[in-house]
């Protein structure tokens, strides 16, 4: 399980936490939020996905209802690797 961190929950932070959902392949439920940043880098991923909840670490990501595409990694020339997983159980907190 890996929990967002709590600034971005609504009580205690800036409200950005959206929801979680469950790794099909593995069974892993993971929290995401709106990624904070500005750049064009929102613009094709929106979400973060928290990876740890004990040191907070984040990766990039695109969340849909069934599937996720996860920015795991860059190659030598700064291209995003990405993967894709298939969710179950996925849930919005608004």
């Amino acid at each position: 399980m890996a929990y967002a961190d709590t600034s971005t929950y609504y009580n205690s932070g800036d409200g950005s936490i959206i929801g979680s959902f469950i790794e099909k392949d593995e069974g892993n439920l993971f929290e995401f939020s709106a990624n904070p940043l500005e750049s064009g880098v929102t613009d094709e991923w929106p979400h973060l996905v928290w990876v740890n909840s004990r040191n907070p670490e984040t990766r990039y990501a695109l969340v849909k209802k069934t599937v996720a595409y996860i920015v795991v990694d860059q190659d030598a020339d700064g291209n995003d690797q990405v993967e894709k997983w298939a969710l179950k159980q996925h849930r919005e907190y608004r």
